[in-house]
């Protein structure tokens, strides 16, 4: 060391030599893997002051002997000298882990704070100032320079400029790594992260951008694979839905929302919490386990291939709350009038399927919200119990009887226990923790978890505890990228959570006082595949700005000259599958046989999920299931109607194979090909099955431009003539497509048409001024003629 401190003061050099003194280097010999800058932008805000700046100080500590060395570079917007003060003031309140001596923590943080400095980045010639200085230390020193880590604690819309900044002038040199660590909200809906997503990716590289979820740093949560992993032999035969009777993944805050309304008012609870951090958690309960966890793309494939399969979301699959203060909250904050109505969630239950062979019917629960009665975060998997005791409990060995509940649970932290843990059944199995970094907790006789002493538990707790940021941060210096979410990943997240985003984002939350006044009022239970809360909104409570849609009765009257059913959606569907069960048990009656001609698009899903789940009288066993128009993609394809209809009705229903025809459109390995005469062998199906060719009833939709089944305005086929099955074209992908022709259509028995949404209204104001002129508007030409046609339209559609 002598010789190395007779050098020239440098800085850097300095402080390797105070730790070369103090033995908390290697020998320098050793000291070859080069130097790692790391840039906090946003060093002087909220995150880093309470987490980041001491997680790059856990990291110094934990790496000052692993052969780098390092500079920190805190950055912000703010004017050097007052930047630098507010930094240093941070920096000078950081703690050593308990277990450090005092004298090694104070040289540890003396030797931290000088290599620290704090820099204003807000031009593109700060950046290259920056890198400047940078190049200039490590020339000084005579460093190689292994890497550059950018924390950006910043808003998400300064991502881009300070993405180009960054690649255009202070990237470092070729040979050495770039690292880019990115904060949520990864934006708001699939559409604004696939455009965030375009921008990051015209910059950085996939291996060079880290994308942080937090809680993949909690130490209950981070465990999970590996739990998986080394105790296999207990769990491949009970980790599958033949033994597990449901997953709740909860986290309760008795926070309110007071001083974020700005960013909840954008995001909610749904984005806030469920989108993200809950839905890691359960992918890491429900993703299949990779050959070797150490591998980051195998771990990441496995999660995305989880992501994938879970089954779409439904309107009927979520309840949503709001606390009563939050709207005073949001006017005082945001200044709104006294007027405005806030639908934005704080409190939501989601219900999730997978469709995987493993999980099939497993209920997933994803529960959170704010000013709720606790805080307290976990993962629960709880076991079907098959056995049934005859005797008393108290005869029993209370720790290992099968005929208490069986359950694993992953305790992310606070609430009874107010620390980490992972807690099994006794009457499971003892589980395998690995010793160096799990301890087993004994004692705390009088403490229940889920209704049952903690001695009913094998119960383990972290050696350490570590704040999730100092996981994260470890992970980011070790290139660890299974602990963080991809482009991939996080768009298959998005595509999953959107569209039930969009479902009810005008939907009317219950409200709720806070905290322990609850109660019951949250409390929600499973019905028939849909959630809805156990007990009535207290009336105090309701909203008083507006009408409710049950303050509505179902409208009857006339629309085009045929009858009009209108409604609040749910109504309108309730009332539609009521008359399409009553048509099908008359024809029933009358024939012995129902045949349904069913459209594709998005207006008749919640039908089909109706039917499903509150229909058991339906005559399923005695029904023809037709399609009114296909388009020419494989069934398998999620594009096809045929899929949708399979998710959503067939797999539910007890229909016999035979009875359901799908449009032959992919025939001989091709699609839609004329030659292949598709059209033909439909229309020679229906010829041979339904008398007449007169469908018992026929199920359409409308399309913003006027068009139904696959009849598009302007078409060159099926408007008029012979044909009974037609290939026409779409304006949007996929164009070709396969349907029924109107004249067919027009043979029917009865044909209900169902408009829904506020997206609709233009059209069905449109179409209730026109006559009959199919080739404008072909829904104009639905006029059965020998039938009836009514009309089944939900307010937002006919009242905008």
């Amino acid at each position: 060391c002598s010789w190395v401190c007779l050098l020239p003061p440098k800085m850097l050099r300095r402080v390797l030599c105070t730790m070369l003194l103090m033995g908390a280097l290697p020998s320098l010999a050793e000291l070859s893997q080069g130097h790692i800058s790391v840039v906090l932008l946003g060093a002087t805000g909220d995150l880093a002051k309470k987490y980041l700046w001491q997680g790059l100080f856990q990291l110094y500590i934990d790496q000052v002997s692993s052969g780098h060395s390092f500079t920190f570079h805190g950055a912000a917007l703010t004017a050097l000298e007052p930047g630098q003060k507010m930094m240093f003031d941070v920096l000078k309140k950081l703690a050593c882990p308990p277990d450090e001596s005092p004298n090694r923590c104070a040289v540890l943080k003396d030797q931290f704070l000088k290599l620290s400095q704090y820099h204003q980045l807000k031009t593109a010639e700060n950046y290259t100032v920056l890198n400047r200085e940078i190049e200039m230390l490590l020339h000084q020193e005579g460093l190689k320079e292994a890497g550059r880590i950018f924390y950006f604690s910043v808003p998400p819309f300064a991502y881009t400029e300070i993405a180009r900044h960054i690649n255009s002038s202070c990237r470092p040199p070729p040979g050495a790594w770039l690292r880019v660590v990115l904060e949520k909200p990864f934006g708001h809906d699939l559409e604004s992260a696939q455009q965030l997503a375009v921008e990051l990716t015209s910059f950085f590289r996939e291996e060079e951008m880290y994308r942080v979820d937090h809680y993949l740093g909690k130490q209950a949560v981070a465990h999970i694979l590996p739990f998986r992993d080394q105790n296999r032999q207990f769990l491949d035969p009970i980790w599958n839905r033949h033994h597990v009777e449901r997953v709740e993944i909860v986290l309760k805050e008795i926070v309110d929302a007071k001083g974020r309304t700005s960013f909840y008012e954008q995001y909610g609870v749904i984005r806030d919490v469920l989108q993200n951090h809950l839905t890691e958690a359960l992918m890491f309960l429900t993703m299949e386990l990779p050959g070797n966890l150490s591998k980051a793309e195998e771990v990441l494939q496995c999660k995305l291939q989880a992501l994938q399969s879970l089954r779409g979301l439904e309107k009927q699959s979520v309840v949503v709350g709001q606390y009563q203060a939050y709207a005073s909250h949001v006017q005082e904050e945001l200044q709104k009038g006294k007027d405005y109505v806030s639908t934005t969630p704080t409190f939501a239950g989601v219900l999730v399927h997978s469709d995987s062979l493993r999980w099939e019917g497993v209920p997933f629960l994803l529960t959170s919200g704010k000013a709720l009665d606790e805080r307290v975060g976990y993962v629960r998997v709880l076991f079907k119990n098959r056995a049934y005791c005859t005797q008393s409990e108290a005869l029993r060995d209370a720790g290992h009887s099968q005929c208490k509940p069986k359950q694993i649970v992953f305790y992310i932290g606070h609430g009874a226990l107010n620390t980490p843990a992972v807690l099994v059944s006794r009457n499971l199995f003892r589980p395998i923790m690995p010793k160096s970094s799990w301890k087993e907790v004994v004692g705390q006789p009088d403490l229940h978890i889920f209704g049952q002493p903690l001695s009913d538990y094998y119960v383990y707790s972290p050696v350490k505890e570590r704040d999730a940021y100092s996981v994260l941060i470890s992970n980011i210096y070790h290139g660890r990228k299974d602990f963080f979410i991809t482009t991939e990943n996080l768009l298959a997240s998005w595509a999953f959570w959107t569209p039930l985003l969009n479902s009810i984002s005008h939907q009317a939350p219950r409200l709720y006082p806070g905290g322990v006044e609850n109660q019951h009022f949250l409390d929600f239970e499973m019905v028939s595949g849909e959630l809805a809360f156990t007990v009535a909104e207290p009336v105090e409570l309701l909203n008083p700005s507006g009408p409710m849609p049950s303050d509505y009765k179902t409208i009857q009257s006339k629309f085009r000259q045929s009858p009009l059913v209108s409604a609040w959606s749910e109504v309108l569907i309730s009332q539609l599958a009521s008359d399409v069960e009553k048509t099908a048990s008359r024809a029933v009656a009358r024939s012995g046989q129902f045949h349904l001609a069913l459209s594709g698009g998005s207006s008749p899903v919640a039908l089909f999920q109706r039917l499903a789940r509150h229909h058991y009288d339906f005559p399923w066993r005695h029904t023809h299931l037709w399609l009114v128009d296909e388009r020419c993609v494989p069934l398998t394809d999620p594009e096809s109607n045929f899929f949708s209809l399979h998710n959503h009705l067939l797999q539910s229903i007890r229909v016999p194979y035979f009875n359901v025809h799908p449009m032959p459109v992919h025939l001989h390995q091709r699609l839609c090909v004329e030659e292949d005469g598709g059209t033909e062998l439909y229309a020679k199906e229906i010829m041979a099955l339904v008398a007449n060719a007169s469908f018992d009833l026929v199920l359409l939709g409308v399309g913003t431009d006027g068009h139904t089944a696959s009849l598009f305005p302007h078409s060159e086929n099926g408007l008029e003539g012979a044909q009974a099955v037609v290939l026409t074209e779409s304006p949007v992908k996929p164009h070709q497509r396969m349907s029924l022709s109107l004249p067919l259509i027009n043979k029917a028995q009865q044909v209900f048409v169902l408009v829904m949404g506020k997206g609709k209204h233009d059209i069905t104001m449109q179409i209730s001024r026109v006559g009959c002129e199919p080739r404008k508007w072909p829904i104009s030409g639905v006029s059965p003629s020998s039938g009836q046609l009514v009309w089944y339209v939900d307010y937002e559609a006919l009242l905008g």
